[in-house]
Order: structure tokens, then sequence, then C-alpha cells
């Protein structure tokens, strides 16, 4: 079997067979397929796409190229949720902590920031003794006791994705379905969970611009998903503007303190309770979905999720008086208004502008050896369809670096103003089940 031969078969648009797609993988991993080859393959596959048998193929090769999470000593149905990718997204520190607090287990591995997206690592990390890291016997003694533990991806599971992520970056190959859905479905695997709830994002600051895409790759993924015996869902939200008020992470886990208190902004309450009662559900928790998000509508207002997630951060070492004082996470030194210099409705906010004017700041990377300054972020004082006038606030910068013009610039042209009101968009487009 030789590379260049499948180069020619993809190009062509043919279908190749589970045996070529397991070699091209390892032997990319092994190092014996170079770069430049397989960045030719990519490139035939960006082109002419993968069928889903060759696609879930392409995911449990990556699978297979390092190791599997053993979860079976975690007792009941362990439940996973992953998102695509967006501005503001605090959600998987309200749903594992409401999840749990019903009796589901959530044995998460999470991921950090790069670019314009935020990562659950990098904001729990904001918590004064949070430990992203535990053993595989503590990670499970965790989740048994406290029903939740959410660590850092470990070293060695799906190395091959690794290693095409990397290569797909570099060679504008990033944005294609069956690459998308491969990458994404094959870490949840090997995490080990038995029913996975996705949350793929549409809008602005998403990978998928379109409702179009969005449903094709939450489709992709549910037939992987369910085609390997893992109970598989998938939500399609909004991100047209960041999700909720606040951009950063420390500024993101105050505003989840104050969500699983029972307040915040309804459409953001709403996304968070869609993915929790379905994740109930997949947990064997409630028998369907209208009866899980009642129930957890009111563990938010009660008090319980809150408690467990002090719980939660206790048991990995963290602060857990956060939860009671927010004030406690860190607090930037500097902070700049922007200001509106025009009147009428706010039309629209670009995520991705806001998402980059905080990574600017300090609350992101460029790269991945980046250093991230907790305390930096952007508060938004006002949301798509909301009136203003000249001299209203905005949004407010936060960063310990000298806020500088150009990053109140970049974060002015993320908002669109316009005579009219516009059209309600949902915070929920649709479910793939």
């Amino acid at each position: 079997m030789r590379m260049v031969d499948l180069i020619q078969k993809k190009r062509d648009g043919y279908c190749l067979t589970s045996e070529e797609i397991d070699f091209l993988v390892s032997g990319f991993t092994n190092g014996s397929i170079p770069d430049y080859q397989m960045s030719a393959f990519l490139m035939a596959v960006y082109f002419q796409g993968m069928d889903i048998r060759e696609t879930t193929q392409l995911t449990m090769s990556m699978v297979n190229s390092g190791n599997i999470m053993d979860l079976s000593g975690i007792h009941g149905i362990k439940v996973d949720k992953h998102s695509t990718g967006g501005v503001g997204d605090k959600t998987s520190l309200i749903v594992g902590p409401l999840v749990a607090a019903v009796g589901v287990p959530v044995a998460k591995m999470s991921g950090r920031g790069l670019g314009h997206t935020g990562g659950t690592i990098d904001k729990l990390e904001s918590i004064e003794g949070f430990h992203v890291e535990l053993s595989q016997e503590s990670f499970v003694e965790q989740v048994n006791k406290h029903k939740i533990a959410i660590v850092s991806q470990t070293g060695n599971l799906t190395p091959a994705d690794k290693k095409l992520y990397a290569l797909r970056d570099v060679t504008a190959t990033v944005n294609s379905i069956p690459l998308i859905a491969g990458s994404i479905m094959s870490k949840k695997i090997a995490s080990g969970a038995d029913a996975i709830v996705l949350d793929v994002k549409m809008g602005s600051g998403a990978f998928m611009k379109t409702l179009a895409d969005a449903r094709e790759l939450a489709k992709i993924m549910v037939q992987i998903g369910q085609g390997l015996k893992i109970k598989t869902i998938a939500i399609i939200t909004d991100m047209n503007q960041p999700l909720g008020y606040e951009v950063g992470n420390a500024n993101e886990v105050k505003e989840a303190i104050e969500v699983l208190g029972g307040k915040g902004e309804a459409g953001f309450i709403q996304v968070c309770l869609t993915i929790a009662a379905y994740m109930s559900v997949a947990g064997g928790i409630y028998g369907d979905f209208n009866q899980a998000y009642t129930i957890l509508s009111g563990v938010l207002q009660n008090g319980g999720a809150l408690d467990k997630f002090k719980q939660f951060i206790e048991a990995q070492g963290g602060r857990a008086a956060v939860a009671e004082n927010p004030d406690l996470l860190p607090r930037a030194q500097n902070h700049v208004e922007l200001k509106s210099t025009l009147a009428g409705y706010i039309q629209n906010i670009n995520a991705e502008s806001v998402g980059t004017a905080a990574m600017l700041l300090g609350a992101g990377r460029k790269t991945k050896n980046d250093q991230i300054d907790y305390a930096a972020g952007i508060t938004l004082k006002k949301k798509t369809g909301d009136e203003v006038g000249p001299g209203d606030v905005l949004a407010v910068l936060h960063s310990n670096q000298a806020i500088k013009p150009e990053n109140c610039q970049i974060l002015s042209k993320a908002f669109m103003i316009g005579p009219q009101r516009p059209e309600e968009l949902p915070f929920v487009y649709d479910v793939i089940e």
C-alpha cells in the first residue's frame, strides 16, 4: 500500500477502504508518512469529502492511535458534553454541576483555549488552587463520590488527531466537515463516555457559519456515535453573539456562579437547561426532556447546583469560597469603557471580533505557549436588540496590561447599530437525535 495511491484515489473522488484509512492514520502517527503527503491527502478530503463509513473509520483509527480511558469503575451511565467552540461559552461550568446535582456522573476531559475561543480548563485554573490534573484512580473516585470531575486532556489520547489538527491548521483544511466530525468524536470516544451530548455552535463566532452546515456536522457526529453504539445527541445553538455578558476566564467563572445561583441572561439559561436536560435523559435519570427541563430549572433556583459546584471545586483543591464571594477571583487593574457614538438598536455583535479583542487583552492565546491573564476580558453592557444612545456604555475592557486604543477599535467594530430593532434570533435552533 502506497500513500501516493491513496492521495490519488481520494483526489479522484473514490472512497477509501477501512484498511487504507487505518494505514494512513497509523503511518502519519508513527512518522512513516511525511507531512507533505498527508497535507495533500487532507486537501483532497477538503474538496472531495468522505462518506459516513469513511468518516467513522477515520474517527476510530484516531481513537486507536493512543490510549482509551477506562471509566468502567464509575457507577452509572457516564455522560460527556462537548461544545464545538464559542465566545463567552462557560456552559460546561454550569451544566456539569447541574446534572451532577441530580445524579448524572460527569467524567469530563476538557481543553484549553486557542485563538478567539476560550477553554474550560483555563477558566477553572482562574480559581485559586484548582487542580486540573488527577490520577486515573482519583478521577474515578471523585466522580463516584461527587458525581463530577473535570480535568485537562491527557497527553496520549488520540495522538493522531493532535498531529492532524496541527497540520490542518497550517494547510487551510480546518473547515472540512468530515475532518471536524472525526476530530471531535475521536476525543469524546477515547474519553470513555457512555453517552455524548454535543453543543454545535452556529453563527459569526463558530466554525459553522450557517444553519445548514451546522446541521450537516451535527448529523454526521450523531451518525458516528450511534453507529458505534454510543448514545449521541446534538443540539444546535446560537453563536451570532457571545453567550451571556462575560468573556474572559475569571469573568466567565463569575457569571457561571450567578447562573448556578438562579440568575442570568434568560437565553443563556435556556441553552444550559436544554443541554443539561438531554444529558439527564441520556443518563437515565429522567424519562423525557420536558420533565428533566422542569426539574433542573428548580435545581438552579433552589441552590442545589451551586452547592454541587462548591463540592466540585473543593474536591479538586480549589478555593470553594469563590462560590459565595466571586470577588475572590482574579481582578484586573485596568478598565476602559467602550461607549456608543450612535443612537439606535444593536443589530448584531460579532462574536469572533469580541473573542479576538479579549485575546489581545490577555484572556486568550495567539499560540499554545502564550501565558494567560486570568483577569483579562470583556463585560458586555448591551446585547443584540438593546436600544442605545450616544455615550451609552457598550462594554468594559479589563486587563492587567495597558489597554490600547486599538483594543477598543477592534471591539467597537463588533457592534453593529441600526435604526430598527432587529428580529430576535433563537438561542436553540434544532436537536438532532
